[in-house]
């Protein structure tokens, strides 16, 4: 993730780094602060896709546009992108996105997309050839096979990115739901990785798999936060 997003445009003073533990402060140490978003991919389990139809569905799509949205968000039409949509939701949001490097490609999607209605952002995006390299280059560096279309598509998991928007609250992010989710105000000092972001986002999954009889929910964590020299 760190070296696809530096290819587009991410500054040298940020990365993604490896969340071990939500819970052990000794592990959560390991990652230097502010944490500017958390990246998480999880599966979708039958607890977690009751409550995406029970939300999602009284909602109307997403219309915002322009300087004034708290977050910026894009829906997916991309397939199995779904991870490149969540890291740009990572990037382009909160304090990252002022830091992101100018007259990059990052920084150009920014600047177009922000004043545009959604259909548009993701039209933005599929005409990205810049995006679409890095993207697959990203796909075929890494030291694991990718999987094949079906069975990615048999894995179900899916990515949401946890942003502090600029009004001060947590953001859920995700390009296949019916627009960005707010989950609540945190304080001033508070990053993605405090306890209260933790308990009103990812620890949220948690809880609604172990309520639902759920053995186990495996998933992994990425922080968006200075880079360690």
């Amino acid at each position: 993730m760190t070296h696809l997003a530096s290819e587009l445009g991410l500054p040298p003073t940020l990365a993604f780094h490896d969340v071990y533990s939500l819970d052990e402060p000794s592990l959560l140490s390991l990652i230097p602060r502010p944490a500017h978003a958390l990246l998480v991919t999880i599966p979708m389990t039958p607890a977690w896709n009751e409550v995406r139809k029970a939300e999602d569905g009284p909602r109307e799509h997403y219309a915002g546009a322009g300087p004034q949205e708290p977050v910026v968000w894009f829906r997916q039409t991309i397939g199995h992108a779904c991870g490149l949509i969540g890291l740009l939701h990572s990037v382009l949001n909160g304090p990252a996105a002022e830091m992101i490097v100018q007259k990059s490609e990052l920084h150009r999607l920014l600047s177009e997309a922000i004043p545009l209605k959604t259909t548009e952002r993701a039209k933005l995006l599929e005409d990205s050839d810049v995006l679409e390299a890095a993207h697959h280059a990203a796909a075929v560096s890494g030291d694991t096979a990718a999987p094949d279309l079906g069975a990615a598509e048999r894995l179900g998991n899916h990515f949401i990115a946890f942003v502090k928007g600029k009004d001060g609250h947590l953001w859920e992010l995700e390009g296949s739901r019916k627009g960005p989710l707010d989950r609540g105000i945190l304080g001033e000092s508070e990053d993605v990785l405090s306890e209260k972001a933790l308990e009103l986002g990812i620890k949220r999954y948690v809880k609604l798999e172990e309520e639902a009889g759920g053995k186990e929910l495996r998933f992994s964590c990425l922080a968006l936060a200075p880079k360690q020299d």
